[in-house]
């Protein structure tokens, strides 16, 4: 038998675990306080959701459930590959939350404000910062059309990021209408233009050069990538040449709007910036994206956007819907390399008793030394300095002895 967990998954020790219950817990309270209510869907979907969900390359990450018994046995004869699963893991909490509104739209206050917090399922290849089970910690807004929803979605992730300590960071804006105009006024054709944000994204990485070399392997039309080319290398990423450039300035009448009102709501505890290379790559977005990104860390730290276009494959009408989801495992990976200590955490306290002592009377010592500590009651070891030398290699703070008031602290480390 093998003691591994399976590659691209982990098991976690006490004081991460610890450490990750307490950020939920801050995210969760934060996004409580806003009015956002915590809902839970099966970690399974049928595969023809899971099919038209528009997940982008997340669609060639599905893990597959294979069909049971005698429906195997047909699918298998039938030579089918597709015909061998009928559900799969989610690979996202967006399309479950869509067809959960659906399915019960009439018992769901309007606008609906959720808030999900689950595990998700890819089929990475398994690297630093890449697993196959992960945590998202999403808040949703449903039935609201304005840009006001997405306002409130950046204020209350970024105040949930500075309740758990980060400061110095940018939440990273675009639209992706504005993009996508731009490209079509450019000459890239309307069912080209996913593919070339993809490329176009990448301008952080690989520059103007890497961007036009790209398109032109790609085989997009060189009068279109040219366009894009000139216009990069310009180096005038500003809203209004954007806006100008996509023929409808008014197209981003929403994205400034947006802008205006999160920078007032920062009060400069946060950066706000718009970001014109930011796609985003799922492709059920339909307007307004965001990441927030921290100038020390690679990557960004929390992403999401619009997509008024998912609901609408359940219900046959179009239900607006904006998402903003905190990348929870890198977020507690980052504060556990800071060394990370839970504020107001009580001390952690071992309780130890001998052979003779009556149990009742020690668990009741315990509950009262719980007024002010996190207590364990332990058996004391023959071996007294081994097993308080181990006590304090395992994160308690000291020792007390049952029918004793003395409690030995353990040195702290200047």
């Amino acid at each position: 038998m093998k003691i591994q967990p399976l590659k691209g998954m982990r098991d976690l020790l006490p004081h991460e675990q610890a450490l990750r219950d307490h950020i939920q817990g801050e995210i969760l309270a934060t996004y409580r306080a806003a009015g956002f209510q915590r809902i839970s869907t099966p970690i399974l979907e049928d595969m023809e959701n899971l099919d038209k969900s528009d997940g982008g390359d997340n669609l060639n990450l599905i893990f597959k459930v294979l069909k049971r018994g005698d429906k195997l046995e047909a699918a298998l004869q039938s030579g089918d590959e597709k015909a061998l699963s009928d559900m799969g893991l989610r690979y996202d909490l967006t399309l479950p939350l869509s067809r959960y509104y659906a399915a019960n739209r009439d018992k769901l206050p309007a606008p609906f404000k959720v808030i999900q917090t689950d595990r998700v399922y890819r089929a990475e290849r398994p690297q630093k910062g890449r697993l196959r089970e992960f945590v998202q910690c999403d808040i949703d807004i449903l039935g609201d059309a304005s840009p006001n929803a997405e306002v409130e979605l950046v204020d209350v992730t970024a105040r949930a990021l500075l309740h758990i300590g980060f400061t110095d960071f940018t939440v990273n804006m675009n639209d992706r209408r504005i993009l996508r105009a731009m490209l079509a006024a450019m000459g890239f054709a309307a069912d080209s233009l996913d593919s070339v944000c993809v490329s176009f994204d990448k301008l952080d990485k690989i520059g103007p050069a890497g961007i036009h070399a790209e398109l032109l392997e790609k085989g997009f039309p060189a009068g279109a990538a040219d366009k894009l080319d000139e216009f990069l290398r310009q180096g005038d990423f500003s809203l209004e040449r954007v806006a100008n450039a996509c023929g409808d300035p008014s197209l981003a009448d929403g994205l400034r709007y947006l802008l205006r009102q999160s920078e007032a709501v920062a009060a400069g505890r946060y950066k706000v910036a718009y970001c014109p290379s930011l796609v985003r790559g799922q492709g059920y977005y339909t307007g307004m994206v965001f990441e927030v990104s921290c100038p020390q860390f690679a990557g960004a730290v929390a992403g999401g956007g619009r997509y008024d276009h998912m609901v609408g494959k359940f219900l046959g009408q179009q239900v607006p819907a904006v998402g903003f989801s905190i990348g929870f495992e890198r977020v507690c990976g980052i504060l556990l390399e800071q060394g990370y200590h839970i504020p107001g955490a009580k001390e952690a306290l071992a309780l130890l008793y001998g052979p003779e002592a009556d149990f009742a009377a020690v668990l009741t010592q315990a509950e009262a030394l719980r007024e002010t500590y996190n207590v364990t009651v332990l058996a004391q070891a023959k071996k007294l300095g081994k097993q308080l030398a181990a006590l304090e290699a395992a994160g308690y703070q000291g020792a007390a002895f049952a029918g004793k008031s003395e409690i030995k602290h353990f040195a702290k480390a200047e």
